[in-house]
């Protein structure tokens, strides 16, 4: 375990460090969009008028909702998803270590498991730590946010994460090709970015999962929507299953 966690550590920290500069960057910039927020409108293609305009609608809150987790966790942190479950199993295999981690005096369950959490762990906390950080960083403009919403949005951020990593790491249990599985991933995000901003078959859309209309209910409500919630945790539950089914199965 103390191995697998080493192996997280570093590109989570780099990962925490990049989502909070941009964290901070976004609220640095925040007084200019709300002055100019037209004339951005009026400058963008007609697919992102409409993100402008919830950017803008909703004060600060929407501002940062989508700058935060909408443009910066879905953006980079889905990225992360993918590092961190790529190489579970198929970066051993494509190494030719496979067969010497699966020869370590531990079930395969475990082995598994242990490697899951950890890079759970490494792509959900920095999502909460930089959430954390919010409503001091808003302070420099007089704003505020509630500590306890802003959790519960980091929760629904972090099942979105989940369902990638899970894909990608379910992927990994059956490959011995991690960058071929990283291209391929990262183009199937890129589309599902792309239809969430195409009007008719937005719905289609993973990222419909955590758009500013799923944040927005989130603050009004101070709670999480569980007609959303159950289904993302029952998803990722599955595909570790197949993934714990798969690994039991797989061969060096």
């Amino acid at each position: 375990m103390e191995r697998t966690v080493r192996s997280y550590l570093l590109p989570a920290l780099g990962y925490l460090v990049v989502l909070e500069l941009m964290l901070f960057a976004a609220i640095w910039y925040w007084p200019d969009f709300r002055e100019n927020v037209g004339t951005f409108r009026n400058m963008a293609p007609a697919a992102l008028k409409g993100l402008i305009d919830a950017f803008g609608s909703g004060g600060v809150s929407s501002y940062v909702n989508g700058q935060h987790f909408f443009k910066g966790c879905n953006t980079l942190g889905t990225a992360a998803a993918v590092l961190f479950s790529m190489g579970a199993v198929a970066g051993e295999a494509h190494r030719g270590t496979l067969e010497i981690w699966l020869a370590r005096p531990f079930t395969r369950r475990r082995l598994l498991l242990e490697r899951w959490i950890a890079g759970a762990v490494a792509l959900c906390v920095p999502v909460f730590l930089t959430s954390a950080t919010i409503p001091e960083l808003l302070k420099m403009h007089g704003e505020s946010m509630d500590y306890g919403d802003l959790m519960l949005c980091s929760v629904q951020q972090s099942l979105l994460l989940l369902i990638v990593y899970s894909i990608t790491f379910l992927w990994s249990v059956h490959s011995s090709r991690p960058a071929r599985l990283a291209l391929v991933m990262l183009f199937m995000s890129t589309l599902q970015f792309a239809l969430y901003l195409v009007k008719g078959i937005t719905h289609f859309s993973l990222y419909r999962l955590s758009d500013l209309n799923v944040y927005a209910k989130i603050l009004l409500r101070s709670e999480l929507d569980l007609r959303l919630v159950l289904p993302m945790v029952g998803v990722i539950a599955v595909l570790l299953a197949f993934s714990l089914h798969g690994f039991e199965r797989r061969t060096p």
